[in-house]
């Protein structure tokens, strides 16, 4: 694991209107599995080479969440998700690009910006590149779903020691109502549970924010308690 920069910002808080948020940042290149899980058992998220969290110091509203996998029970509802969805084809591999990524990405973020009011984030390859494809080493993946040979969603994930966690999910707003963000995470926690995974690591919960709270639907989950360094023990509630 190679060190290439770190620091510290504040800038507009990304989950919450009228505050504002620090994060401490980690730029990685080389980083292994084993640090990687370290980091992510203490708060931290990647994307790309970048690893950050935040540590606002009057704001305690980002709760680091996971599901445990093993309690898990899969109710009827979700067991029809999953039916309905049994059609698709899914692919398992490490981070790719194509101009396929780029227009259903793009196609999800001016769905959410008309539907839930997100700002456009509209990317191109050399974002999306350095955001989802750069620096997944060997633990990160991403899992295509295909109807027929149509691409309709993409889950970006990394593998790690004991979980697996949940980088950021897109799809075709077309096949909306298959839920297949749903189904996406009900594949993460059955792939889990075949693999002896214990946690699904699924970011932050922030209660009042909409894009967020819906993690707390996932049950049995606990979350982290306060921010623990990378030499301190992480307790989780």
């Amino acid at each position: 694991m190679k060190l290439l920069k770190e620091c510290t910002l504040t800038d507009k808080c990304s989950y919450l209107e009228n505050k504002e948020q620090t994060a401490h940042y980690k730029l990685l290149s080389e980083c292994n599995s084993s640090y990687c899980s370290a980091l992510t058992q203490r708060g931290w998220r990647r994307f790309g080479k970048m690893f950050f969290r935040p540590i606002c110091a009057d704001c305690n509203e980002c709760q680091s969440i996971k599901i445990d996998v093993n309690n898990y029970i899969f109710s009827k509802s979700e067991r029809r998700i999953i039916k309905k969805n049994s059609h698709l084809k899914t692919v398992l591999q490490h981070p790719t690009l194509t101009q396929k990524h780029i227009e259903l990405f793009n196609k999800y973020h001016q769905y959410m910006h008309e539907k839930k009011g997100w700002d456009n984030n509209q990317t191109d390859a050399k974002n999306y590149f350095t955001s989802f494809v750069s620096g997944h080493e060997e633990f990160g993946y991403e899992i295509l779903y295909y109807d027929a040979d149509k691409l309709i969603g993409v889950d970006l994930i990394d593998i790690l020691d004991n979980g697996i966690s949940s980088i950021y999910f897109y799809y075709d707003p077309d096949y909306r109502d298959l839920s297949i963000g749903k189904y996406s995470l009900y594949r993460q926690i059955a792939f889990a549970k075949i693999h002896d995974k214990k946690w699904i690591y699924l970011g932050y919960y922030v209660s009042e924010c909409q894009s967020l709270s819906y993690k707390s639907q996932f049950k049995p989950y606990i979350t982290l308690r306060g921010r623990p360094s990378e030499h301190e023990e992480d307790i989780w509630d």
